[in-house]
Parts: C-alpha cells; sequence; structure tokens
C-alpha cells in the first residue's frame, strides 16, 4: 500500500513538472508570436553611419536642416532652480522649447496650464502645441525638469524615421498587459502621433481626463491607453549594441553601477555614446552635463559625423 502510495505521488510530481515546463514553452512561444503579429517594431534603432555616408552632401545638409524638434517641459513652482537650469542647458538646441507650469511663476516664463495634476498637464501641454505647432514641427519631446536631453543625438536617432507615421519612442516598461514609455527618460511623438491623439482628447470613453479607477495610473500610463486606442504602440530606442538611449538615470547612477558589475568595462559598459536623455539630475549636474556634452575638447581627437545639427538661430549656446 506504502508502495502504491509513493508511485502515485511521484507520477503526480512527474506530470505537474512535465505540465509546467509545457506550459512555459507554450507561453514563451505564444507571447513572442503575439509580440512578432502585434508588434514588429518594438526595437528602434538609429541609422549608422556608412547609411548616412551614402547620401549625398546636398541631401545631408537638406536633411539637417529639416529636423525640427518642439521640446515640452512640464514644470512646477517648487522645480524653479531646475528650471533655470534646463532653461540655461540643453533646452537652448531645441527648435522651440517651452515650458508648461501648473500656475504662473513671475520669474519665467511659461504656458500655464491651471492644473496640478500631471496628466491633466501632459494633455493640455500636447494640445496646445499640436493646434499652435503641428504645421511647423515633425516631432514633439516631452520631458520632466530633471531630465537632461542631447537634442542632436535625438535628430540622428529619428534621422529614417517618417514622421508622418505613428511613432511614440522612449524607454519602454512593461506593465500587465500594457506597454508604455516611461517620462522619466522622456517622450517622443512624430507628428502623426499627435494628430491620432489630438483626435482622441474629447472622447472620454477612450482617452478620459480621470482614470475613472479607484486608484489613479500615472500620466505615462494613462498616455499609452489613450495612443493604443489611436493604433499607436510604445517603441523602445536603442542603439546598435542595444543599449537604451533614452536613460532614466543619471550617468553618475550608471556609472555606480557599472563599478559594481563589471568594474573592467565602466565607460563601455555604462551607457550607450549615442544617449539622447538622462534623468535624475540636479541643477549643478546639468551644468555638468552641459560642459561635458557641449564644451569638453580632447585635443586631436575629432569625429567625422556625417551631419551636423547646428543649434537655432539665435541661441547663445554651443
Amino acid at each position: 500500500m506504502l508502495s502504491e502510495s509513493s508511485s502515485f505521488l511521484k507520477g503526480v510530481m512527474l506530470g505537474g513538472i512535465f505540465y509546467a515546463l509545457i506550459a512555459m514553452l507554450g507561453h514563451i512561444k505564444i507571447g513572442h508570436g503575439n509580440r512578432m503579429h502585434h508588434h514588429e517594431h518594438h526595437h528602434l534603432q538609429a541609422p549608422n553611419k556608412e547609411e548616412i555616408l551614402k547620401i549625398s552632401e546636398d541631401e545631408r545638409m537638406e536633411l539637417s536642416r529639416s529636423f525640427r524638434v518642439y521640446c515640452i517641459i512640464l514644470v512646477k513652482p517648487k522645480d524653479v532652480s531646475l528650471w533655470a537650469a534646463v532653461k540655461e542647458t540643453w533646452t537652448k538646441h531645441c527648435d522651440k522649447a517651452e515650458f508648461f507650469s501648473s500656475e504662473d511663476v513671475k520669474v519665467f516664463e511659461s504656458v500655464n496650464m491651471e492644473t496640478n495634476d500631471m496628466w491633466l498637464m501632459m494633455r493640455k501641454a500636447y494640445k496646445y502645441a499640436f493646434d499652435k505647432y503641428s504645421d511647423q514641427y515633425n516631432w514633439f519631446f516631452l520631458a520632466r525638469p530633471t531630465t537632461f536631453a542631447i537634442i542632436e543625438n535625438l535628430k540622428y536617432f529619428l534621422l529614417k524615421k517618417d514622421p508622418s507615421q505613428p511613432f511614440y519612442i522612449g524607454h519602454t516598461i512593461k506593465s500587465g498587459d500594457l506597454e508604455y514609455v516611461s517620462v522619466e527618460g522622456g517622450i517622443v511623438l512624430s507628428v502623426e502621433s499627435m494628430k491620432r491623439l489630438n483626435s482622441l482628447l474629447n472622447i472620454p470613453e477612450k482617452c478620459p481626463e480621470q482614470g475613472g479607477m479607484i486608484w489613479k495610473i500615472s500620466e505615462d500610463k494613462q498616455l499609452a491607453v489613450c495612443l493604443k486606442y489611436a493604433g499607436v504602440f510604445a517603441e523602445n530606442a536603442e542603439d546598435a549594441e542595444g543599449k537604451d538611449v533614452f536613460n532614466t538615470k543619471s550617468v553618475g547612477l550608471f556609472i555606480k553601477e557599472a563599478m559594481s558589475s563589471h568594474p573592467n568595462q565602466v565607460v563601455e559598459g555604462c551607457c550607450s555614446d549615442m544617449a539622447v536623455t538622462f534623468n535624475g539630475l540636479t541643477p549643478n549636474q546639468m551644468h555638468v552635463m552641459m560642459y561635458g556634452v557641449y564644451r569638453l575638447r580632447a585635443f586631436g581627437h575629432t569625429f567625422s559625423d556625417a551631419l551636423i545639427f547646428l543649434p537655432p538661430n539665435g541661441s547663445d549656446n554651443d
């Protein structure tokens, strides 16, 4: 009797393990299949230099002039020191940058959204930008004041992307069935995505002002829900080596992590050479980044870049 019970238990255990293995394999296969079917362009990469060099010099110059990025920075009065740092640093490289604040702030010019709710601020800022500038700019970049962006790298990344297509790009995060671009690393929308989003802003059942849930979800998740109804899906931006170019952490934090995980490859393993954003910076760190990215030069070490993106006319920055 004991032998029969033992055999039965072994059978149950083996059967359970076999079932779990089959289920796991099935899940991987099905998950992969769904991603390929519904989301064919989940990982987007920048063009390589060789591709760009095949274009004539005149075409390259025209390309560099035609890329126009409008920058949206969402701020609150408590962010005033960050606001000042962002205004004095990387935003001068946007073709146009505007600050959208929760209320009027005398010391800085901004568009007053008259709300503290970050999702309402984001909605209103996108609507304002589309209504006023959809015929002037083909890419719209939204960031928080803790983010530092290298706009030239953003333009290079977008070089072969068609703004008349529904692109929604940044650092993607998976949350249940929802995949969204994290606002911490900055969010890029093509003008077509802006158009589709704008058409949904007045349809509460598809893009509500409030989530209508017991709990509140973050503004970047709310945006993803609205865009999903418009057929616009989150795309993760990477370099040729698969490293993220929109970063939700600071350079210092990445270096600290690299020191502990692979100390022999701190520089190589830390971050992408084509990084577009870093987040979580203080005002001082903003100015350090500005110096490192735009001012510091190693004598005799030059980059023969195929394209040059110049700051907008009137900018007093390098």
